[in-house]
């Protein structure tokens, strides 16, 4: 009795751990919907006719409707504001979060920037919508010497505990690459393009894209 009370005891442990790292089903995004892509002025499209900015590139790409909803200089804190009125206002299937390249630019400590992440992340979730998180690069002497670009590692740490898919490596890609750059901290209309086409293989390997 004892035996078979210990063989149902771990088995309710294993199969509880086994659903905390689950991550969430995906469910494809239907042609049609709305999207929305909230971040920066990488989002925005500065660097490049709006036409050629990556949602619009985004949604050529997957028949969605791509709402563009980049602004120039914003922080984490500040999409994170304006947020909720978006939701409301668009109601999207999906929010694609592209954040925090102006937290690092001003030396905002990580952990408010990673705070306020988490804070999109849910208002998102609580929303019903899906969530794919795009890492941001941070600022490092290896970039500024010109030898490349590589991610923020909060970002994979978010996407790892929140069971979120994550684009790596897009905007690392596209910003350390000059040829695909209209300045510094911005794409040209080919880096965009670049930028969309990698976003739509994260998306299917996510299967929020058939």
């Amino acid at each position: 009795m004892q035996r078979r009370a210990w063989i149902v005891i771990v088995a309710a442990a294993t199969a509880a751990a086994c659903g905390r790292s689950k991550p969430a089903t995906a469910v494809a995004i239907a042609a049609g919907a709305t999207v929305l892509a909230l971040g920066d002025s990488i989002t925005a499209g500065v660097g490049a006719d709006p036409g050629a900015a990556y949602p619009a590139q985004l949604a050529a790409l997957t028949g969605w409707r791509v709402v563009n909803a980049g602004v120039s200089g914003d922080t984490s804190a500040q999409a994170a504001e304006r947020l909720p009125a978006l939701l409301a206002e668009h109601r999207p299937a999906l929010v694609v979060v592209s954040i925090g390249g102006n937290d690092f630019l001003r030396r905002v400590p990580a952990g408010e920037t990673e705070a306020n992440l988490r804070r999109i992340i849910a208002v998102v979730r609580e929303a019903q919508a899906q969530v794919l998180l795009v890492a941001v690069p941070q600022p490092s002497l290896s970039a500024a010497a010109g030898l490349g670009l590589s991610d923020h590692p909060l970002y994979a740490h978010l996407a790892d505990e929140l069971k979120l898919p994550l684009h790596a490596d897009g905007w690392s890609r596209v910003l350390g690459d000059a040829a695909l750059k209209s300045d510094q901290i911005h794409a040209n209309a080919a880096g965009y393009r670049t930028f969309a086409e990698g976003l739509v293989g994260t998306l299917r390997a996510a299967k929020l894209l058939n």
